[in-house]
């Protein structure tokens, strides 16, 4: 692929994975309120990632992978898609959805700190600044008085974190695993295994299965946004952009998706945006734009210079 082609690519990758993503917390609050979050998140991911493999097949990618790169495939699949979609869809039906994409913005913190005990790579003095700005905004975030906090709404929050992790996780491990050569191939298996896995859950947790078509137009419509676009353009373009720049630059698609969805929530669902949850936003934003910034904080510097002389 020429460096021209490849340079567009990417960024219509970013954005895909800052505006298309941003709107798959609204798609998904949508159809969990009428379709359970496992059969949602099965049907969403076995229809993408069927639709993926024929049109791999109608380009002629090699679609054949060994043993390591499958098992491979079924990790990603599982902490991306399973544990990091299915879990979340669930989390999301007693959680605003403007609110769990304030606590998906913590990601970068996670990856920065996954980054450190598993790579063992220094944390520097201006990501530190992000982090301690990033602990002051979810403290803001979940400490406010017009949250009302109710068992189902803590799980929620609790299990939104532990999901955060898990795609935190995911996104080291792709980023230096052995997986299918062409990214579309490999973000097809992801979701078939992952699809699989979510419809097995499904079955065992007792969920209520109901056919599409008694579903309401407006999550008929919504599903459909998340299988074609939500799934298909953005997670392609999210697997691609691990492999070609660094871990931390995808993870700045939290500073974009936060506010996509918090605005698509409260024009669309009505949600509400206090004023706290504005400057939590403001204070964790400026701590992701810090922890992924390559420019130099002047006081660091300053302080670095004086060492020397």
């Amino acid at each position: 692929m020429s460096k021209p082609r490849k340079g567009i690519l990417i960024i219509l990758s970013f954005f895909a994975i800052y505006v298309i993503w941003g709107s798959t917390y609204l798609m998904n609050k949508i159809v969990v309120t009428e379709v359970a979050p496992f059969l949602l998140a099965a049907i969403r991911f076995l229809c993408a990632g069927t639709l993926i493999m024929i049109i791999a097949k109608v380009l002629k990618l090699p679609i054949r992978i060994t043993k390591a790169q499958f098992f491979n495939c079924i990790i990603a699949g599982f902490l991306f898609l399973f544990y990091g979609n299915g879990i979340f869809v669930w989390a999301l039906k007693y959680v605003d959805s403007g609110f769990a994409a304030l606590i998906v913005a913590t990601q970068p913190l996670f990856v920065i700190f996954l980054m450190r005990i598993l790579q063992g790579k220094k944390i520097q003095p201006k990501s530190l600044m992000g982090v301690g700005l990033g602990l002051i905004g979810m403290y803001l975030l979940i400490s406010q008085d017009t949250l009302v906090l109710t068992k189902e709404s803590t799980i929620g929050i609790a299990v939104i974190f532990s999901c955060v992790l898990g795609i935190s996780f995911a996104s080291i491990f792709v980023s230096r695993a052995n997986l299918p050569s062409h990214f579309f191939v490999s973000t097809g298996y992801q979701m078939l295994t992952a699809g699989t896995l979510l419809l097995f859950g499904s079955l065992a947790l007792g969920e209520t299965w109901t056919s599409p078509l008694v579903w309401s137009s407006r999550a008929q419509i919504a599903m459909v946004l998340l299988i074609l676009f939500g799934s298909i353009v953005a997670f392609t373009a999210f697997n691609f952009l691990l492999k070609e720049v660094s871990t931390e630059k995808v993870a700045t698609s939290a500073y974009v998706n936060p506010v996509i969805a918090l605005l698509l929530g409260w024009y669309v669902l009505d949600e509400n945006i206090s004023t706290q949850s504005l400057i939590a936003a403001g204070v964790l934003l400026t701590g992701v734009y810090f922890i992924n910034s390559k420019k130099k904080i002047v006081i660091f510097s300053r302080f670095k210079k004086n060492l020397k002389q």
